[in-house]
């Protein structure tokens, strides 16, 4: 293909997924930034109820939600087998090495999640960053398989279009590897900024860093893996630990 039509086709799926995200992102942001009060006393609500006291409508669309933003997911296995790539085995992300990337993955999660806790717990009391509420369902018997289900469509959104996918047509364009690393992680922290300036740099540290390992191992699979885990962990422990320690920041 042309590096026009190379070009057109990235913009066009950044643009019906995770780019629209970041410009979403900014509008929260500068609304944030000019409301009353300092950042850290509004709050950043991650899965909320979309029909409150409607248990049965708020689990459809639930459902709704999870799956249609894995619509841009299929639209890059589409293009990525038009092209003749062997599809998502291109990126690294399919079933040949499970154990292997659940394995590096867990070792990345628990790396990361680490050192992230640490810094949003000091970016939010510098008053750099709003209180991030990770889960606000209902206290309904499908509450955590859906908060699980949330963090795995994360999790294959972002590394698969954001790293894989990203990655492969900016080289094909012919950046050179800094410039990619440099778009991949801003772009990635700029879908955070709804967070505040925390969430922004974390973030963007943390996309520099699966950059360069996904050019190490080749593979998104332990990149999916690792940010499965590290939301599953945000998600469920939000759930089960608010009120109940004194550490975890509430609105």
């Amino acid at each position: 293909m042309s590096r026009r039509i190379l070009r057109s086709e990235t913009v066009l799926v950044l643009a019906l997924s995770l780019g629209a995200s970041a410009m979403s992102s900014l509008i929260s942001f500068v609304g944030s930034v000019t409301k009353p009060g300092g950042l850290k006393e509004q709050a950043a609500n991650l899965n909320s109820s979309f029909a409150p006291g409607r248990p049965w409508l708020d689990l459809a669309w639930q459902l709704f939600g999870i799956t249609t933003a894995l619509v841009p997911v299929a639209l890059v296995a589409h293009l990525l087998y038009r092209e003749r790539a062997g599809g998502m085995r291109a990126i690294g992300f399919d079933r040949s090495r499970p154990w292997q990337d659940l394995g590096r993955g867990t070792l990345v999660a628990a790396g990361i999640g680490s050192v992230g806790l640490v810094f949003y717990l000091v970016a939010r009391a510098s008053g750099a960053n709003l209180t991030v509420v990770p889960e606000s369902l209902p206290d309904v018997w499908w509450k955590y398989p859906v908060l699980i289900l949330s963090a795995i469509q994360n999790s294959v959104v972002e590394e698969v279009i954001v790293v894989g996918y990203l990655l492969r047509r900016l080289d094909q364009l012919g950046w050179s590897p800094m410039g990619s690393l440099a778009a991949s992680s801003v772009l990635r922290g700029s879908y955070h900024l709804y967070q505040g300036i925390g969430g922004f740099v974390g973030n963007m540290v943390m996309g520099a860093v699966f950059v360069l390992l996904y050019r190490c191992w080749g593979r998104v699979g332990p990149l999916v893996a690792a940010h499965a885990l590290l939301d599953i962990v945000a998600f469920v422990g939000y759930g089960l630990l608010v009120g109940k320690v004194g550490w975890l920041p509430t609105p």
